[in-house]
Order: structure tokens, then C-alpha cells, then sequence
């Protein structure tokens, strides 16, 4: 009786060749992607999408910031501008690709960004209720050297910490453009005012305002309908404007005094390109200050200024 022959040894593996191995998984964190504009995730210019990618912080709490910001005193709409400027646009959006909301990132991720928004939030909202319910004025000034201030406490954070990912990545960039935005309103000296396009339009001397306030946004006072009938003196104007265009338009009958002060854009006085003078209306004659019907002065950061007769 014959035994089983034992089993036979697998055949040997021949060898491989050289850089034919799989290569090593990769260590390290995951690499961050690059901050741009989202087209996936976008409102009007996919801003606060692209800083929700980048960041991981839910792009909701970046437009609300944006939004307050912009109730603050106009500045939120300096940072939105900066950012879209400055953001170079990510990728076409292909279909079925996920929004910055629905991208899961693997690996702990840190709180700190998150929690740091969200006390920006706090402060501007409580700075918003100071301004409306008392008599403390922080203007844009004070709102944005607030949000820097509280920035920099979650990047001091972020920094002792050191746990999980877009711990400081995220909060630097939005320092940095609150950085930016405050030189850029210091340089500018942006008023407290209303915020978005504006039209005025008085009908009498009497209405028409001593002082245009006007934060950031194109502006025009239009003043054709004013009644200058039996006007004893000119009706005097001035108009404090920040960021945006500034339209004046006066009767053409009117002898107008302009003196404008524009610190970034053009100045046309009546298709002059000086930035003061005394323009007679048409068909009017007169000889000294007193028959002036207007005397207006226009300041203005960033933006074009036109008065022009209609």
C-alpha cells in the first residue's frame, strides 16, 4: 500500500523588478487645496464657497459674516470685493460634482476655525446693537479692528493647540484680507453712511440735505426739481462719500460752485476735468458769490465724480 505523496512546495516567486513594487502609502496630512472661487457652491461670485473648501468652515457662516460685515458699516462689501479680486476662479463645475457643503475630508479636523467665526459673529452682532441702541459709533474702523482682533486670539489658538487640520490655514488668509480692508478704509476714510445704490431727489431748497452720508455704493442727488424761485441764498451741500460713483445733476439754468476732493478715480465739472470751479447756467448772468443758486462739495475715497446739468 502506496503513502500520499507529500504536498508540493509553491513554486518560487521569481523576482521582481526593479521600481515594480507598489510605492509606499503616503504619510503626512492631506494636502490642502488651493483657495479659489468655488463653482460649485456660489451665490454671486462663489466666495464664500471657495473659503468653505479651504477652510471647512460651512460656507452659511462666511456669507453671514460677509453680511454683517456689510451692516457694520459697509465693510463686509470691501472684503467680499477684495476677496474676488484676489481669488483666482477654481474649475468648471462638472455635473454631479459635490458642493463645498456636501465634501467629507477625512482626518480630525480642528474647531477652532469654526469657533472663531462664530465669536466674530457674536462681537459684530453686539457691536451692531450698540451702534443702533446707544450712542457708541465704531464705524467701519472700529468693526474691522474688532474682527482682526478677534481673529488673532483663534490663530494664537490655533497655534497652541496645533490639533487637527485648518486649525490656521483659514484664519490667516481671513486675517489678512481684514488687514487689507482696514488699510484700505483708513487710506480712504470711509463715512458712516448707507450702504448700496442711492437716489435722491428733492423737490424744494428746503429739502435738500446739509450733509449726503454715504458709505459704499453709487450715489446720486439729483437736484433739477428743486424750486430756486424767489432763492435769497445758494443752497449750500455736501456730499461724504466712500467707495462707489457719485452723480450730481443740477437745473441748467443754475450757477453752481463745485469744490471736489476724490481720492482714487476721475472728476468731470461739467465736462471739466478740474476739481473745483463756478459753472453759470445757461442763459444766467451773474457777478458775485450771492447769485450763486448751488454751492456743493463733494469728498469722495474710490470712485468717479460727475456733475453735470439736466
Amino acid at each position: 500500500m502506496t503513502s500520499a505523496l507529500p504536498p508540493s512546495a509553491p513554486p518560487p516567486v521569481p523576482d521582481q523588478p526593479w521600481g515594480s513594487w507598489p510605492p509606499p502609502p503616503p504619510t503626512g496630512p492631506p494636502t490642502r487645496p488651493q483657495l479659489r472661487r468655488s463653482r460649485s457652491d456660489k451665490v454671486i461670485g462663489g466666495v464664500a464657497g471657495g473659503l468653505a473648501e479651504y477652510t471647512g468652515v460651512d460656507a452659511l457662516l462666511w456669507r453671514v459674516g460677509a453680511i454683517a460685515l456689510t451692516l457694520a458699516g459697509g465693510s463686509g462689501l470691501i472684503i467680499y470685493v477684495l476677496l474676488w479680486l484676489l481669488m483666482p476662479a477654481g474649475p468648471p463645475a462638472r455635473p454631479g460634482d459635490p458642493s463645498a457643503a456636501e465634501r467629507v475630508r477625512t482626518g480630525p479636523r480642528s474647531a477652532v476655525p469654526g469657533v472663531t467665526v462664530a465669536a466674530l459673529l457674536i462681537v459684530i452682532g453686539l457691536g451692531v446693537l450698540l451702534t443702533q441702541f446707544t450712542d457708541l459709533d465704531l464705524g467701519a474702523h472700529g468693526f474691522l479692528g474688532t474682527a482682526l482682533l478677534v481673529v488673532g486670539v483663534g490663530l494664537v489658538v490655533g497655534a497652541l493647540t496645533g490639533v487637527g487640520r485648518g486649525a490656521k490655514g483659514g484664519l490667516i488668509g481671513l486675517g489678512v484680507v481684514l488687514a487689507a480692508a482696514l488699510a484700505v478704509v483708513t487710506s480712504i476714510d470711509l463715512p458712516n453712511g448707507d450702504v448700496g445704490d442711492r437716489t435722491y431727489r428733492p423737490a424744494t431748497a428746503s429739502a435738500v440735505e446739509g450733509v449726503y452720508e454715504h458709505a459704499a455704493g453709487d450715489l446720486t442727488v439729483d437736484l433739477r426739481d428743486v424750486d430756486l424761485t424767489g432763492l435769497s441764498s445758494p443752497i449750500v451741500t455736501r456730499i461724504d462719500h466712500g467707495i462707489g460713483d457719485v452723480d450730481v445733476l443740477v437745473p441748467r439754468s443754475a450757477d453752481v460752485q463745485v469744490t471736489s476732493d476724490t481720492g482714487i478715480g476721475e472728476t468731470d465739472l461739467f465736462g471739466d476735468n478740474s476739481d473745483s470751479g463756478t459753472f453759470p447756467g445757461s442763459g444766467a448772468s451773474w457777478s458775485d458769490d450771492d447769485e450763486l443758486e448751488f454751492r456743493i462739495t463733494i469728498e469722495s475715497g474710490a470712485g468717479d465724480v460727475e456733475v453735470s446739468r439736466g
